[in-house]
């Protein structure tokens, strides 16, 4: 069921920022523990595995979002979930292409192709403070993730994921806020769990091989995507795309900082700027300093 009402402010606006960190920790967690879990089980196949039970979780925990599913909201979600499936694929790609370090740095480019592309799009406007934001959490990717210099197939396909991403971010920003986050978010879980499956199955399905992977599938599908997925769908309700997409370039940080923590990375002089880097530009975005009489809406009832 649609939102016809307006949506109410929010008491302490902060928390869609505290909410979209958590979404970052959670993915930045994820990409450590997949890294031994795809090398035993297909990607695609632990993509496919992982979606669908992030969605059937969210609808077993609450049956009556099936009511909800109306057929502008599969049509509204439905896409937004194929353009973010295509982006996993493209991700995968790039990786079978070129090194994950440069894979993630490319992957980052959403952080300036969000606000490029929602000027383009949606003709909005790109402040001083968001172009600055851009510009240290680009510097600070870079730092993070690059290791070598040149043009690659795997390179285009990094780019080409990181305009999906961008794309998804925006389509969100424009159109979940005229929607509950929980039935929206089940669509496009949906969407993606059939873009991944359509991967699996054209070299045959293979299931978790042991309880290692099935561990990594279940904490991916719980934390990562069912409850990440739905607090992006709320949180970007609440804040215009540029601002998300600085945030989610958190990840990155939380990613290394989880990787050194338990031994599977060293902490790179490269690494600790970087970070420090995205860091100030969430700060430079996110300072205080919305006015009063235009607060961000409030949580979804």
């Amino acid at each position: 069921m649609t939102r016809t009402s307006a949506i109410k402010p929010l008491a302490k606006p902060y928390l869609a920022t505290i909410a979209l960190l958590s979404v970052a920790l959670a993915w930045g967690a994820a990409f450590v523990v997949m890294k031994p879990a795809i090398n035993e089980q297909p990607f695609y196949d632990f993509l496919a595995t992982r979606f669908t039970i992030a969605a059937l979780i969210m609808i077993a925990a609450r049956p009556s979002v099936l009511r909800q599913l109306t057929p502008k909201l599969w049509l509204t979600g439905l896409p937004l979930g194929v353009i973010l499936g295509l982006a996993y694929v493209t991700q995968t790609l790039a990786l079978e292409l070129t090194t994950a370090a440069i894979t993630g740095f490319l992957t980052g480019l959403y952080v300036v192709l969000t606000p490029l592309m929602a000027w383009l799009f949606l003709r909005t406007k790109v402040t001083l403070t968001v172009a600055g934001g851009v510009a240290l959490a680009t510097a600070g990717l870079a730092l993070i993730s690059i290791t070598d210099i040149g043009i690659q197939p795997g390179h285009v396909w990094g780019v080409i994921c990181a305009a999906l991403y961008a794309a998804h971010i925006i389509g969100l920003a424009r159109f979940s806020s005229s929607f509950s986050a929980y039935p929206l978010t089940i669509v496009q879980l949906l969407a993606v769990a059939a873009v991944s499956w359509f991967g699996a199955l054209l070299d045959g399905y293979q299931a978790p091989p042991n309880e290692g992977v099935w561990q990594a599938v279940l904490f991916t599908a719980v934390f990562a995507t069912a409850i990440a997925f739905f607090v992006q769908t709320w949180a970007q309700a609440r804040m215009d795309a540029s601002r998300v997409a600085i945030i989610l370039t958190s990840e990155v940080v939380f990613t290394a900082l989880i990787a050194v923590g338990i031994g599977q990375e060293q902490l790179a002089l490269n690494t600790g700027l970087g970070g420090a880097l995205m860091v100030a530009a969430m700060l430079l975005v996110e300072w205080p300093t919305r006015k009063k009489s235009d607060p961000p809406p409030s949580l979804l009832s």
